[in-house]
């Protein structure tokens, strides 16, 4: 199409109709807001005024009650309105601004003519409510723009399939309410639209692309027939965004019986959780459930135990590489990330059925009152065949009768004496009226004296034993962590349950190291997903069935053992993962089974509907950013670049790390000249990030240091550790020492290759010495040394 002046000028005369139209109901919406907030004000401050309150007898109490819940009714029907008033309110702002992306002009077989439809984040009508002047992007109708180009085409409607011809494709730029890009597409569905969007710098939070979805993407988004869906793809491919593109269009597909608060995804760090915070309500729905899975974890494991998180964990991984026992930390870590150690607790848990159990005394006032032994003793008089759940049920009931007769014995002691005394004139009274009531108190007699004192240190004894009942219901006299560390503390119980061949060389000092961090009240985030498990197993497994749709990004990083757990904790909901093996960057998922952790998945949903995506093709960084970093990779050729012009990423080697700072304060510099708002020196660990950090600070360079508490994303200078990068974009990249000591070895390739291709425009690697190994094979007409 040749966007001539005149056929701009029209396009933009109907983007300002449309515009004058929202408007028009923005001035209406806005009244009725007002007017249903004043209702709900005055229903609120006259509520009792037009309630009839007459509790005289049952007839009249019932009347009471039923005017009652008339008028809340009435007030819960008010709030209602106003809220849906208010999200639509919202909704009609956002059209404003930009009203629609795209259009298709569609001839359905049998007809003469093609009518336009108008594709936006929501549908849109006149005020007679009869024309359509924009269409949701999720409607049936809406499916022939991103499935075909200019052709023959055919969607899916309520009534059947829809046969035609697709005349006419085009894609908008719209911002403020002027078109600043319109082109017809074809085969590559908005490639041209992609150099714009993305070719712009970052802003703070990750930016749309409902316009630039590709066909791929939109396959994923629009999958309603499996139970799991993998999404697979090249950093800068698209994944999040279509991930969330497909909530939005789940939502709006099934709003009569699928909400926002029944959608779970699992984020990888709380900045990533608020960079997506804005997504869905951009796409015109409300947000989704996030968590992040150390944040799930941290409920089942309580606070008797202090939680490592697993960058405490990559940092010690990182950092400790020279200390004793990291050989033994190493190999635990991928043992207890896989499947043969969760059989292993199932054999144990097997054994524990039968004997081994751990449980606490209840103590009262300093006193053990009932023992450990005697819980233990009656927890394995009940039958073996029973499970262990359903057991504890049973000793949970049997503990409160013994709590019951203890409550009785020391109603008579004369400590409950003591603090009948300092009993207040309230409860005294109340007590006076309660035996009045059931005519149990009728004169000063001795009678009623001993029925008083009884009563009262009725409700004393009740304040005291009521902590003990409360921990008695939630199991805690089940000594969990004992229970898990009894296992590696006698090392042999593994060996009578499971072969030697099936245990890792270095058990023994996997066993001695996870009983010195348990004994310090410590549980490492390789032990946290086996002790829940563990902890799910024997009080009974809360399954979370509200949940429908469960997301989880950068799911390379998950072991088959957390997969697992998730699956358990969520068994009625789909599944949709996405990730990229490439960055795979925790230590777990470097070698064996768990280096596949989209193969562990279909495993475990084998005989269910699956279906596996993949992205190949990078838009995030420049052509030349992703030439250079998929030479770091053994597996790098499967990425293909998106033709986006830029600078070669630089490669340049100091002496000594005083030249590196002043190089890269020299490049910061450079890079502000270059109006780059979003600038990250990316550096290994987080203790190097805080150095950096404060010697940058020491040159008045302004810097904001990410750690893993960090949660809000901002412009200018960042510098942050690469292991948190993950998911994040930014105009430009400096790594700061990309040297052989830095990155050597298997583990650190995924994790230099994650921290370049954070780079959007601009990507400049810095080394002392010698360069890491993994950039010798990067072919050097990628990249230039100045």
């Amino acid at each position: 199409m040749e966007n001539d002046a005149q056929e701009w000028k029209e396009e933009q005369l109907r983007v300002d109709r449309v515009v004058g139209e929202v408007s028009r109901q923005i001035a209406i919406l806005r009244q009725r807001v007002e007017g249903i907030q004043s209702d709900i004000v005055d229903i609120r401050r006259d509520f009792w005024e037009e309630v009839t309150v007459n509790f005289e007898d049952r007839a009249e109490a019932a009347e009471t009650m039923a005017s009652i819940r008339q008028q809340a009714e009435v007030l819960s029907e008010q709030e209602r309105s106003h809220q849906n008033a208010r999200q639509q309110l919202k909704t009609l702002m956002r059209l404003v601004q930009s009203p629609y992306f795209g259009r298709i002009d569609f001839r359905a077989d049998g007809e003469t003519s093609s009518e336009p439809v108008y594709l936006g984040i929501s549908s849109f009508a006149d005020s007679s409510g009869d024309n359509f002047l924009v269409h949701d992007w999720r409607a049936p109708i809406s499916s022939l723009y991103y499935d075909y180009v200019p052709g023959p085409a055919e969607y899916t409607a309520p009534d059947g399939i829809i046969q035609g011809t697709l005349d006419v494709k085009r894609q908008y730029l719209i911002k403020n309410s002027r078109i600043l890009s319109m082109f017809d597409t074809g085969v590559t569905i908005g490639d041209e639209l992609l150099q714009e969007v993305l070719g712009q710098h970052a802003d703070t939070q990750m930016k749309s692309i409902v316009a630039t979805i590709q066909r791929e993407q939109n396959a994923v988004i629009r999958d309603t027939l499996h139970r799991l869906v993998i999404v697979e793809g090249a950093a800068g491919s698209g994944k999040t965004s279509a991930a969330m593109q497909r909530i939005a269009y789940l939502l709006y597909r099934y709003r009569e019986h699928l909400k926002a608060n029944q959608v779970v995804m699992f984020s990888p760090n709380p900045l990533f959780s608020s960079y997506v915070a804005t997504v869905l309500p951009e796409l015109g729905e409300e947000n989704m459930n996030q968590t992040t899975f150390p944040d799930y974890l941290q409920g089942p494991v309580g606070h008797m135990l202090s939680l490592e998180d697993p960058f405490e964990q990559m940092e010690t991984i990182l950092t400790d590489i020279d200390s004793p026992g990291y050989s033994a930390r190493i190999e635990g870590i991928r043992y207890k990330a896989g499947l043969a150690f969760k059989d292993l607790i199932d054999k144990y848990l097997g054994w524990l059925s039968t004997d081994g159990l751990i449980f606490r005394g209840l103590k009262f006032r300093g006193k053990v009152i009932v023992s450990g032994k005697r819980i233990k003793r009656q927890f394995y008089s009940y039958d073996a065949s029973v499970s262990i759940p359903n057991r504890l049920r049973f000793l949970s009931q049997w503990i409160l009768e013994e709590l019951k007769s203890e409550a009785t014995r020391q109603k008579s002691q004369k400590w409950v004496e003591e603090e009948i005394e300092l009993l207040d004139s309230d409860t005294y009274h109340k007590v006076f009226t309660r035996l009045t009531r059931r005519g149990q108190f009728t004169q000063g007699s001795f009678e009623d004296a001993a029925r008083e004192r009884d009563t009262l240190a009725e409700i004393v004894i009740d304040k005291h034993f009521r902590r003990l009942r409360k921990a008695v219901k939630e199991l805690r006299y089940v000594d969990v962590p004992a229970v898990y560390r009894q296992m590696f503390r006698n090392s042999e119980i593994a060996l009578r349950l499971v072969k030697k061949v099936d245990l890792p060389p270095l058990w023994h000092d996997i066993c001695a190291q996870t009983v010195a961090f348990l004994d310090n009240k410590r549980l490492t985030y390789e032990d946290a997903t086996p002790y829940v498990y563990l902890r799910e197993r024997l009080e009974g497994i809360r399954v979370n069935n509200a949940i429908r749709h469960v997301f989880i990004d950068e799911a390379q990083d998950y072991s088959p053992f957390q997969f697992a757990c998730i699956k358990q904790l969520f068994p009625h909901a789909r599944l949709t993962v996405l990730g990229d093996r490439n960055q795979a960057i925790h230590v777990h998922a470097s070698i064996g089974e768990q280096s596949n952790a989209f193969a562990s998945l279909l495993t475990l949903y084998q005989g269910q509907a699956t279906e596996t995506y993949r992205f190949s093709k990078s838009y995030r960084s420049t052509e030349q950013i992703v030439l250079f970093t998929k030479g770091i990779l053994a597996q790098g050729a499967t990425i293909d670049a998106f033709h986006r012009e830029g600078r070669k990423p630089s490669l340049v080697a100091v002496p000594d790390r005083y030249e590196l700072m002043r190089q890269v304060i020299q490049r910061i510099r450079e890079l502000q000249e270059r109006q780059h708002r979003t600038i990250a020196v990316v550096c290994k660990t987080q203790a190097e990030s805080k150095e950096v950090h404060l010697d940058l600070k020491a040159f008045d360079v302004q810097t904001n240091l990410i750690d893993r508490s960090t949660s809000r994303y901002q412009s200018g200078v960042t510098v942050i550790p690469a292991y948190l990068a993950k998911g994040v974009e930014f105009d430009a990249v400096i790594l700061f020492d990309a040297s052989e000591k830095e990155y050597s070895r298997a583990h650190e390739q995924k994790l230099l290759y994650t921290a370049c291709t954070r780079a959007m425009h601009e990507l400049h690697v810095y080394y002392i010495e010698k360069m890491s190994p993994f950039l010798r094979g990067v072919s050097e007409s990628t990249y230039v040394t100045e």
